[in-house]
């Protein structure tokens, strides 16, 4: 794949609508373009778990003043345009951009969904690997990576393995 945008979001607490930071990586011919990042406030008034919020480092304070999921999502849906979507462990990225468009009542467009937990899974042999997350998979693909549960830093690896391995 040449052409395509490389997604991840992070959520508050355990419901999948709850996400608070979308980040997106724009590849085109087979390079790395653009990028979006932006905090999201979860709603209706999520509450940040203290578990997530350990994991990713976000927290009510970081969104209090940021933009609802239905404006951000605009912006976003631009930034996509008619590319397909690519994600590490898409069934988790995909359901919670799914629930967050059911809460705000907004119809989901059926993007092309591609997942690079799964390619990896396919084509590194389970021996190669400790683990198939992003940062074992990016190191074995000698992709560098920093940051991990950062929404931009995940999907720009994201992004670099996309590129690699489909």
């Amino acid at each position: 794949m040449d052409n395509f945008i490389a997604i991840d979001v992070e959520t508050a607490n355990n419901e999948p609508s709850s996400i608070c930071a979308i980040g997106a990586i724009k590849v085109i011919g087979g390079v790395i373009t653009d990028r979006f990042y932006e905090l999201v406030k979860p709603e209706p008034e999520y509450y940040f778990r203290h578990f997530t919020q350990n994991i990713h480092g976000i927290g009510r304070e970081d969104t209090e003043n940021a933009r609802v999921f239905s404006e951000v999502w605009r912006d976003i849906h631009r930034f996509i345009g008619d590319l397909p979507l690519v994600a590490h462990n898409k069934a988790f990225d995909e359901k919670c951009i799914r629930a967050a468009h059911r809460v705000y009542g907004m119809d989901y467009p059926d993007y092309p969904f591609y997942c690079t937990l799964t390619a990896a899974r396919k084509q590194i042999p389970r021996q190669m690997l400790t683990s198939y997350s992003l940062p074992f998979v990016c190191e074995f693909l000698g992709i560098p990576f920093y940051n991990h549960h950062d929404a931009l830093a995940d999907a720009e690896g994201c992004a670099k393995i996309a590129m690699t391995l489909l």
